[in-house]
């Protein structure tokens, strides 16, 4: 039944995994951005000056399964979905690969996902190529940094695979997405800017 689920959810999910979002967003799709948006914002306000660019923030809704788009690029002050990409969660937090994120853990070692907000810091080229650093700001995700939770691109996160099994692949607790899509997320999420993980 749940295969099923997500072979038809990954099946819906149509051309390039980072999808531009229409002008106008539809009712449904205020309602999906629309808690989480309230969140980020109200993480805007908490974290005050460390956040310097308000202008466009990265939000990932791991509420929804990893073979759907979830990774949001949103203009902050309208609530405008600019993109929305596919993003892996870690395979501490599905340790039976399932597709949908089970739990955070801010602990080294864990290979979990983290929740929370967090700085986008300098990018850099590793060894996944090009790569974005992240800073947590919250006490559920400050060891983001020390345990080099970073946004980089990875051929486990495709198009194919999440039409094909419905999910995506698992990273180490990164927030990793398609090679086709990372000079995007990096072009519209530089530094300074927010990335906020709920669930």
């Amino acid at each position: 039944m749940l295969l099923n689920r997500r072979r038809f959810i990954g099946g819906l999910v149509a051309g390039g995994a980072c999808l531009t979002a229409p002008p106008v967003l539809s009712r449904v799709q205020v309602e999906e951005v629309s808690p989480i948006l309230d969140q980020a914002r109200a993480a805007l306000a908490k974290h005050g000056s460390r956040i310097r660019l308000r202008d466009v923030a990265g939000l990932v809704d791991f509420r929804a399964p990893s073979g759907i788009p979830r990774f949001r690029i949103l203009d902050m002050s309208n609530g405008r979905v600019l993109a929305n990409c596919l993003v892996a969660h870690g395979r501490g937090s599905d340790p039976e690969n399932t597709g949908f994120l089970q739990k955070f853990s801010n602990r080294p070692g864990s290979n979990a996902s983290s929740e929370g907000s967090f700085l986008i810091g300098d990018t850099y080229h590793g060894k996944h190529g090009r790569s974005c650093q992240l800073h947590g700001l919250d006490p559920q995700n400050d060891m983001a940094f020390a345990r080099a939770i970073v946004i980089h691109a990875a051929d486990y996160v495709s198009q194919d695979m999440a039409r094909s099994s419905g999910r995506v692949g698992r990273s180490l607790g990164c927030f990793a997405v398609s090679g086709n899509d990372i000079d995007e997320v990096m072009a519209m999420l530089g530094p300074g800017r927010l990335l906020f993980a709920a669930h």
